[in-house]
């Protein structure tokens, strides 16, 4: 079988040593080449003709961000940031690349090389079935619909391997009469909270990262921390989000399956749940529990996914109402929601 050919670019020789290390730890990948900066990386994609770049953000001379830019448009190519603690990946995100991890902090070199194995690798062959040149932002839908119901409905989005975009493109769509709202995106801890600030400082809506004890209410966003599973629970005549460490489910923590499965016991024929890009199956059991309660649910189709994964596996299983593409889903929460 054909290796996975990836190309690392970091200033620091120690740390892209490491990440080679790391890389080929797996059989099915090969590190063709290591770069210092973008200028030594664009030669090597001319030779190499690697199939995925790693990419450090932090760089003398040109960073990350401003390479992306550049490239993207001449050379399409997955994109994988190693960032640090920094809400410059998101601009990264939004200049192209398909995905990020967090740079390793406080580990040895034999800890980091197994995070490297874990955490890297998993993310270098997901985005190497990506097709970059396809990634695409459409401008979301009006949305038309009025007198919609708030009361005792809850709105919940879950999303992967190309969520944040996507569910940026959906949360700008909202009003501020949208029902409450909760948000599970995979993201590693402290990203979400960098996450929720950016998406407040964009849309109409308030958006903030989950506490236990946050209480559900009209144009309030709340999105699952980045190492806690968020679960809706009753409060009085309304709901609540309880969000508690755990073992991972469906392979992650946050997990969208654990979200929409208290979803579907908690509220059940009362929400309106949406499924997008992510690599895997989180979230299409729970989306079918949804379902099967009453709830409507939709999912992102495959044209506008980054990844056709989780979405795919919910509509296989009968778990997807309404298939759409991303620029139609906040329109349709909204002319779901007049009709509850």
């Amino acid at each position: 079988m054909r290796k996975i050919k990836v190309l690392v670019v970091d200033d620091s020789a120690l740390f892209a040593d490491l990440m080679v290390k790391g890389i080929s730890t797996d059989p099915s990948l090969e590190v063709v080449g290591v770069a210092e900066n973008p200028f030594e990386a664009r030669d090597m994609i001319l030779k190499y003709r690697p199939d995925v770049m790693t990419l450090d953000i932090e760089m003398p001379r040109m960073d990350g961000i401003e390479f992306l830019r550049r490239l993207m448009p001449q050379y399409p190519i997955p994109v994988v940031m190693v960032s640090s603690l920094s809400g410059k990946v998101f601009d990264a995100i939004n200049a192209g690349a398909v995905d990020f991890i967090s740079k390793p902090v406080n580990m040895t070199k034999d800890e980091i090389i197994h995070y490297l194995k874990r955490e890297l690798c998993t993310k270098i062959k997901i985005a190497s079935t990506v097709n970059v040149s396809q990634m695409k932002r459409v401008v979301p839908k009006n949305v038309t619909a009025s007198n919609i119901n708030q009361k005792n409905v809850v709105v919940a989005l879950g999303a992967s391997t190309g969520g944040t975009e996507a569910l940026c493109d959906v949360i700008m769509g909202f009003r501020r009469d949208i029902p409450g709202t909760i948000v599970t995106q995979h993201m590693p801890p402290g990203f979400t909270k960098m996450y929720a600030d950016r998406l407040n400082a964009q849309c109409q809506v308030s958006v903030k990262e989950a506490e236990t004890g946050d209480v559900l209410a009209p144009g309030l966003v709340l999105v699952a921390p980045g190492d806690k599973h968020l679960r809706l629970v009753k409060k009085g005549d309304g709901y609540a989000v309880e969000c508690r460490a755990g073992e991972k489910i469906s392979g992650h923590c946050p997990s969208v399956d654990a979200m929409f499965s208290s979803v579907a016991q908690v509220a059940g024929k009362n929400c309106v749940a949406a499924l997008l890009t992510g690599m895997g199956k989180d979230g299409a059991d729970g989306l079918l529990e949804i379902r099967n309660a009453g709830g409507r649910t939709i999912g992102q189709d495959e044209e506008s996914c980054v990844v056709y994964g989780m979405p795919k596996v919910a509509y296989d299983i009968g778990a997807v109402e309404f298939q759409l593409p991303l620029h139609s889903i906040s329109s349709k929460i909204y002319s779901v929601l007049e009709k509850m």
